[in-house]
């Protein structure tokens, strides 16, 4: 005899648990406003650090005859939203991604309302992709919100004007908008790795903190390993080593080359993870 499945009038799987619904129960936590908070202030931070030490570097040039990034950070709002940047991309920013994308499966195990979701019933797959979708859409918005309260916090401190490049030259001020926007595109690409590792290890534990704290506990790791010269060419396949290839963003002629090697390092791992993270997830008993 055939096994019959009862689907009871008006289901649709496709309906559950609507990204709507999700977004709203992930913006309505206290970490999700605390963590805009944190980003929002930062550009006030620096702009008061500044303000206080009497200039970028606290002197000309910075006091060791070489112009940097962070010293052109008072030229105008634009320097200033890239200096925000500069100084986040390599660790803040990581810590919204994986707080979103770690503590977004994990937390309901913890909570023990897991198992409640999936009886509702919500598939599997749909309970993670609505999950997904909206931890990177949170992610997202963290990496929009710094440079665009740099950028306006900037422009209001340091007025508008052409972001004055490091080295020499300049880009105009009407490339600018486009340009930071290409950086901050590149950043949310390169911590897709981030992301994915975060969402896997969500699946396989009830511990939030374990989740969140293991992908930037190994993202420091990839850090590390970058800073082995002795890696030689085998530094190319950790993500880390193209976390500040958007710079070449920010040059006179727009190169493409380090980016696209970046971005396909780092979408390559997250898709493992990712795929990872659904194989396991179909599979575990869920007992929370």
């Amino acid at each position: 005899m055939s096994a019959v499945t009862e689907v009871a009038p008006g289901y649709r799987a496709s309906r559950t648990l609507p990204l709507r619904v999700e977004a709203l129960r992930q913006w309505r936590r206290r970490r999700t406003l605390v963590m805009g908070g944190v980003l929002a202030a930062l550009p006030f931070v620096l702009m008061t650090a500044f303000a206080v030490g009497g200039g970028p570097g606290g002197g000309p040039n910075g006091g060791n005859g070489r112009i940097t990034l962070i010293d052109t950070a008072t030229a105008s709002g634009a320097n200033f939203a890239a200096t925000c940047l500069f100084v986040s991309a390599g660790f803040l920013l990581v810590v919204p991604v994986a707080l979103f994308c770690g503590d977004t499966v994990a937390s309901e195990a913890s909570w023990s309302s897991l198992r409640y979701l999936l009886a509702s019933p919500v598939p599997r797959a749909r309970l993670l992709w609505s999950k997904l979708v909206v931890a990177l859409g949170f992610s997202l918005a963290a990496m929009v919100l710094l440079p665009a309260v740099a950028l306006a916090a900037g422009t209001a401190a340091y007025g508008w004007g052409p972001l004055k490049l490091p080295a020499e030259g300049s880009l105009a001020a009407a490339d600018t908008v486009p340009r930071l926007a290409l950086v901050v595109a590149f950043v949310f690409v390169s911590q897709l790795v981030t992301a994915g590792l975060a969402f896997w290890l969500s699946t396989r534990t009830d511990a939030p903190l374990g989740a969140v704290g293991g992908a930037v506990g190994l993202t420091i790791v990839g850090n590390v390993l970058d800073a082995v010269t002795a890696l030689g060419s085998w530094r190319e396949f950790l993500p880390a080593h193209w976390q500040f290839a958007w710079a070449d963003a920010l040059q006179p002629h727009l190169e493409w080359g380090g980016m696209v090697k970046g971005a396909t390092v780092s979408v390559s791992y997250a898709l493992v993870l990712f795929a990872l993270a659904f194989r396991g997830f179909a599979r575990k008993d869920i007992v929370s």
